[in-house]
C-alpha cells in the first residue's frame, strides 16, 4: 500500500513505441522456431494425425448409432447392451490398464504442502520468495513423478498429444517411451496451451491502464468486483483480473485493510464470474472442444447470478460493518480527499489485440475445421497467434503505461514455475481418477458438482473437468443430453469446476497472479490455509445453496 500522495500530473511526453525487451525477444524467438517447424511440416503432420483420429472416432460413433437404430448384427434388440468383441471401444477411449499406486500422488501432495507451508516457515520464507526457488522445488518433485514412470510403472500409458495412442512400457529396463508420453500429456497437451493463454492475456492487459483514485468505499469496491465478474465471461477470468486488479489496488492505496478485498476479488473475478461462455474459464473451453454448444453455458445464468450476487453482497456487508470502520480517521480523510477521476489508457492497440486473442482461442483449434472451410488449423497455431498478440502489444503499446502499471513478469513467472510442477505431479492422480471414475458411484448432478469441485480445488480445474466429463459421457442418460452428457450432470460438472476453483490459490491460474500482484503492491495477503478459511467460511454456504436450488 502506498501512503504518500500521488505525484502531480506532468505533461505527457510524445508517444514512442517502447522496445520489446527480453520478453519480446523470447516471444519473437519462439515464433521463429514455430515458423521453422512449419517449414519442416511438423505441425501439419500432427494436425493430420488429429484429423485421422477424429474420422476414426466418428466412424465408431456412426456404427454405434446404426446398431442403436436397427438392432445388433445378430438381430438382437437395439436396446440390449452389446457384449464381448461386439462392444467396440471408441477410438479415443482410455486403454484398460493398471493404474499407478496411490503413493505416486505423494510428490503432488508435497508440492501443495510446500506452497502452503514454506511462506509461513521463517527458515525458508525468504528463500521461497524467489521464483527460482519455486522452480527448483517444482522440478525436483516433477522429476520424482517421472522417475516412477521411468523405472517402476509397467503398464501401458494413454498418450493424448497430438492424438490418442497407447504407449507400451519397456519389457525390461527404463520405460523411456511411456515416460515421454506422460511428459507430453503434462507439458505439450496441457501446460503449453494453459500458460500461453495466461501469458498473452497478462501481457495485453498489462498495457491497458484504468487509472484514477476513487473513494475506496464498500460500494466502490463492490462495483469493481461486480464489473470484473461480468467481464470475466467475455474476456476470460485472466483478462478481467489483470485489467481490474491494479485500479482496484490504486483506489485502495490509502486504506490499511485491503487483503479481504483482494480475496473477494479472487472469488468472483478470477473464478465464479467466468461461467457464462467457454472463453470465460479453461474447463468450459475444453467442454466446447468436446462438442458442448458455444452458448449452452449461458443457460447457467441463474446460479451465476446467485453466486456472484451473494459474493458481492457478502463483501459489501463485511467491508461496511467490519473492515472499513477499522480504518483510521486520518486514512479515511486522505482517501476521501485525494481522489482523481477514472480514465482508460492503452486501449489502442490492446483492445483489438485482446479481441484477436479471444478469436484465436475460439477458432484456431486443430480438432475442428475453421468455420466455413474443411481446413484444420495446425497444431500450436493458436499458441503462436497468442505469442504474436503478446509481441505486438509490447512493440506497439505505450511503454509508459506499463511503467505506470508497475508491469513485470514476476507474477506470471511464479504461476509458470509452480504450475509446471503441478501439471507433471498431478498426472498419476488424474490417471487414477480416469481409470476409477466410474467406481466412485457418481450419478446425480449434485454428486458430480461436489466431486468435480473438490478436486478442482487442488488439481487444475481444466483436466479435472475433462475427466468427469468423460465419466458422465459413459453413463446412461435419463433426459436431454449435450455432447453425450445428460444436461443436469453437465451443469454440475461445469459449476463445480468453475466455482470451486476459487477454494484455493491453486484452483485456477489467475488466483496466484492476483495474489502476487497484490503482494508486490504492499498488500498483506492470507497464507494458503488462511485463504482457505475465507473460502470455506464465505463460499461453501453459497455453493451449498447453489447445489440445493439448481442441482
Amino acid at each position: 500500500m502506498h501512503d504518500s500522495p500521488a505525484p502531480a500530473a506532468t505533461p505527457a511526453a510524445p508517444y514512442a513505441p517502447p522496445p520489446a525487451g527480453r520478453g519480446g525477444i523470447l516471444f519473437a524467438g519462439l515464433l521463429a522456431a514455430y515458423a521453422v517447424a512449419c517449414l519442416l511440416g511438423y505441425p501439419q503432420a500432427a494436425t493430420r494425425r488429429i484429423v485421422a483420429h477424429g474420422h476414426a472416432a466418428n466412424a465408431v460413433d456412426q456404427l454405434r448409432q446404426a446398431l442403436d437404430n436397427f438392432g445388433g448384427p445378430d438381430g438382437t434388440d437395439a436396446a440390449a447392451p452389446a457384449t464381448g468383441d461386439a462392444a467396440a471401444a471408441p477410438a479415443d477411449a482410455p486403454h484398460a490398464h493398471g493404474t499407478p499406486p496411490l503413493a505416486t500422488t505423494l510428490p503432488f501432495v508435497l508440492l501443495l504442502a510446500a506452497i502452503a507451508a514454506f511462506p509461513l516457515a521463517p527458515a525458508v520464507a525468504h528463500w521461497w520468495e524467489h521464483n527460482s526457488s519455486k522452480l527448483v522445488v517444482a522440478l525436483l518433485l516433477a522429476a520424482a513423478t517421472l522417475a516412477y514412470y521411468l523405472l517402476a510403472h509397467r503398464h501401458p500409458v494413454d498418450l493424448h498429444f497430438p492424438a490418442h495412442a497407447v504407449v507400451a512400457p519397456a519389457a525390461t529396463g527404463p520405460s523411456w517411451a511411456a515416460t515421454g508420453a506422460v511428459l507430453a500429456n503434462a507439458i505439450l497437451a496441457e501446460y503449453v496451451p494453459f500458460i500461453t493463454l495466461l501469458l498473452a492475456l497478462y501481457v495485453v492487459t498489462g498495457g491497458v491502464r484504468i487509472e484514477g483514485d476513487l473513494v475506496a468505499s464498500p460500494t466502490t469496491n463492490a462495483t469493481f468486483i461486480g464489473l470484473g465478474a461480468l467481464l470475466a465471461s467475455f474476456i476470460g477470468t485472466t483478462g478481467a483480473a489483470m485489467l481490474l486488479i491494479r485500479p482496484l489496488l490504486e483506489t485502495n492505496r490509502e486504506r490499511r485493510h485491503v487483503g479481504h478485498t483482494v480475496v473477494f476479488f479472487i472469488f468472483a473475478v478470477c473464478n465464479c464470474g467466468g461461467l457464462l461462455l467457454p472463453i470465460g474459464d479453461p474447463p468450459l473451453f475444453l467442454g466446447y472442444l468436446e462438442g458442448v454448444e458455444f452458448f449452452w453455458t449461458t443457460s447457467l445464468w441463474r446460479p451465476w447470478l446467485l453466486t456472484n450476487g451473494a459474493i458481492i453482497a457478502a463483501y459489501w456487508a463485511w467491508d461496511t460493518f467490519l473492515a472499513h470502520p477499522r480504518e483510521s480517521a486520518c486514512d479515511v480523510t486522505r482517501d476521501e480527499t485525494q481522489t482523481t477521476p477514472l480514465r482508460i489508457r492503452g486501449l489502442l492497440p490492446n483492445l483489438p489485440l485482446l479481441v484477436a486473442a479471444i478469436g484465436a482461442v475460439a477458432l484456431l483449434d486443430p480438432t475442428k475445421s475453421l468455420p466455413g472451410t474443411d481446413w484444420h488449423p495446425w497444431v500450436y497455431l493458436r499458441e503462436a497467434a497468442l505469442l504474436l498478440v503478446a509481441l505486438l502489444s509490447l512493440v506497439l503499446g505505450d511503454g509508459r503505461i506499463r511503467t505506470a502499471n508497475g508491469f513485470t513478469y514476476g507474477a506470471i513467472l511464479e504461476v509458470a514455475a509452480l504450475f509446471l510442477g503441478i501439471f507433471v505431479c498431478m498426472q498419476p492422480a488424474l490417471e487414477i481418477l480416469h481409470a476409477r471414475g466410474e467406481d466412485l458411484g457418481l450419478d446425480s448432478p449434485r454428486a458430480f458438482f461436489w466431486a468435480t469441485g473438490f478436486l478442482s480445488s487442488f488439481l487444475d480445474n481444466a483436466p479435472t473437468y475433462l475427466v468427469f466429463f468423460k465419466t458422465a459421457q459413459a453413463l446412461p442418460a435419463e433426459g436431454a443430453t449435450m455432447a453425450g452428457v445428460e444436461v443436469g450432470r453437465l451443469a454440475g460438472i461445469s459449476l463445480g469446476a468453475v466455482f470451486l476453483g476459487a477454494m484455493t490459490y491453486i484452483g485456477n491460474g489467475p488466483n496466484f497472479m492476483v495474489k502476487a500482484i497484490a503482494e508486490q503492491s504492499g498488500v498483506k495477503m492470507p497464507s494458503f490455509f488462511g485463504y482457505m478459511l475465507w473460502s470455506f467460511g464465505i463460499l461453501l454456504p453459497i455453493f451449498a445453496l447453489v447445489s440445493f436450488l439448481f442441482l
